[in-house]
């Protein structure tokens, strides 16, 4: 809730997870009023119910097809290679996240796509996509002219 208090209004986005989080349904209530007050995205990931209770868009994991018509405001999808970005594209998302761009804390000895990688498979998607993992300090300039914008997790912590 801090972090979401920090972002700027009216540009940023908040990616809704916390699968198996004790009280997640009351938690996502309470993260969407402050998303909506501060002019936020906000998408629930994986849980087109949760998305519609709380106005909020649609996360897709590994760009999989939603199993419902709900689409929310805007849908989002995750992807880790070249499937999962053609899956992402046929399912008519708004943005796509393409991780890990570079080595990250969060997902330690996972191979980063780097920034040609990167930039290759984010070509094949034919929506905007963002650059997730290992966005901080300098890491996103080798991306900045290819790149829809960033996403971020321990960056921002």
């Amino acid at each position: 809730m801090a972090i979401i208090t920090r972002l700027p209004r009216g540009i940023s986005g908040v990616v809704f997870r916390h699968d198996g989080t004790p009280g997640r349904a009351a938690l996502a209530r309470r993260i969407s009023l402050l998303c909506r007050a501060r002019r936020i995205t906000l998408v629930i990931a994986g849980d087109w119910r949760m998305a519609a209770t709380c106005r909020a868009g649609l996360h897709l994991r590994g760009g999989a097809a939603p199993r419902t018509r709900y689409r929310g405001p805007i849908t989002t999808a995750s992807a880790h290679d070249r499937a999962q970005i053609v899956a992402a594209t046929r399912a008519g998302v708004t943005i796509a996240f393409l991780s890990p761009a570079f080595a990250t804390a969060s997902h330690p000895g996972e191979r980063p796509l780097d920034a040609v990688r990167w930039a290759g498979l984010a070509q094949a998607c034919k929506t905007p996509v963002l650059a997730l993992g290992g966005v901080a300090g300098r890491a996103p300039l080798r991306l900045a002219t290819i790149c829809a914008g960033f996403g971020a997790i321990g960056a921002l912590s």
